[in-house]
């Protein structure tokens, strides 16, 4: 699939110039996203069960209001002038939307956050903010103005008692335009930003982002808790070995607890298991999502899959799921979740698929007939493939 970046500008040049330093406009830069929702459709489906959604109601400058899902016609009953309705992981309700994840290919999908919508009618914002992770805004229906200012950090200040972080100096701005549906407006983390419905509008926010400490400090501890047989972890088992200073009985010199902290991190440094350990936390961290995976209706049978193959299918990678492999060994993720019972074959099939690649039948190279070690091959991978399609992870395009 092609990228949804202006011919001028290849990925390596966005990658170079533009990621996490400038903001990029891209005009009519995701055509297929327009006519696919209307407003009518977020507020209905803001008001679903399983929904995670928002609702911002703004009474006056200093007078925002939060609601959070589930939400009720009542919520949508008594609205001020200016409000806007967000819906979070917008993969899970339109696969369709989830696939144009494709356009932001040369971005890698571990980075992947959710895509999310903001509905808001002629007048309504979020107020100027910034965010901590890289954003591609694009106008799905009607129009909205961003301006795009100072860069933030940690330290910037917000408005104090407001449910949401919102400021009011956003410096001298760098970009004052209005986009169409179809724009695309790259963001780079920590750029402030204010967005301002000039009519009905719908946003739809592809957010990027890194994983933090915390998260990456979690999987290794669930690493150390449930050891991988591959990674032997015994030389951590070793005392430290320290010589205290003649103190008090009772105290805990501080040297002490440095020399600890130096020890424990040359350890990790020069341990080969835990490079093992660490890399294997990396993937399960950033191919995490912060969305459960609703359940299908009902599962599909071998039989059944393997008629739609014969029919012309094709399988395709859902990007509900975040699909990550790494190399040498060949491992694959999905969601979080190291697939550490898959034969090389089915390793291989979910590899293509991360990638972006659709597959047919011919693609998955199914035994012919004639052996019953062949029919039992067969039936073993599509009885696999009915498994990824239950879960979540791939769809049947027909």
């Amino acid at each position: 699939m092609q990228f949804c970046l202006p011919s001028h500008i290849s990925a390596e040049v966005f990658l170079r110039d533009y990621w996490q330093k400038k903001p990029l406009l891209i005009r009519n830069g995701l055509p297929e996203i327009i006519g696919r929702f209307e407003p009518v459709d977020i507020i209905q489906l803001a008001q679903d069960e399983g929904v995670t959604a928002r609702l911002l109601k703004q009474y006056a400058d200093d007078d925002w209001r939060l609601s959070l899902s589930p939400l009720s016609a009542t919520d949508f009953a008594e609205l001020p002038a200016h409000w806007s309705v967000l819906v979070q992981n917008m993969e899970q309700w339109s696969p369709e939307l989830g696939a144009l994840w494709n356009r932001f290919g040369f971005i890698p999908q571990w980075q992947r956050d959710d895509i999310m919508v903001s509905y808001a009618p002629q007048g309504g914002s979020v107020g100027k903010h910034y965010d901590e992770y890289d954003v591609f805004l694009v106008q799905g229906y009607g129009h909205r103005r961003w301006q795009l200012g100072k860069w933030c950090d940690p330290s910037t200040e917000f408005k104090p008692d407001q449910p949401i972080r919102i400021f009011d100096d956003m410096g001298e701005l760098v970009m004052d335009e209005v986009m169409a549906p179809g724009d695309i407006l790259y963001i780079p983390s920590r750029l402030s930003h204010y967005g301002v419905a000039q009519d009905d509008c719908l946003t739809f926010s592809f957010g990027l982002r890194y994983p933090n400490m915390l998260d990456l400090l979690e999987q290794i501890q669930q690493g150390f808790r449930h050891q991988n047989p591959e990674i032997n972890l015994s030389e951590f088992n070793i005392p430290l070995r320290l010589t205290p200073p003649q103190q008090k009985t009772g105290k805990l010199d501080e040297a002490m607890v440095t020399a600890m902290k130096q020890q424990l991190l040359s350890a990790m440094a020069e341990s080969e298991a835990f490079d093992q350990l660490f890399r294997q936390a990396a993937a399960c961290a950033v191919s995490s999502r912060r969305y459960e995976i609703q359940p299908t209706d009902e599962m599909m049978m071998p039989e059944e899959v393997l008629e739609l193959l014969q029919q012309g299918a094709r399988l395709v990678q859902d990007n509900n799921c975040k699909l990550v492999y790494s190399e040498a060994p060949l491992r694959i993720y999905a969601n979080g979740e190291w697939l550490d019972e898959l034969r090389p074959c089915e390793a291989e099939i979910l590899k293509r698929l991360a990638d972006g690649e659709s597959l047919d039948l011919q693609d998955l190279a199914l035994p012919q007939q004639g052996s019953i070690d062949a029919e039992s091959e067969k039936f073993l991978l599509l009885d696999s493939l009915c498994n990824w399609l239950d879960d979540g992870w791939l769809l049947l395009d027909e």
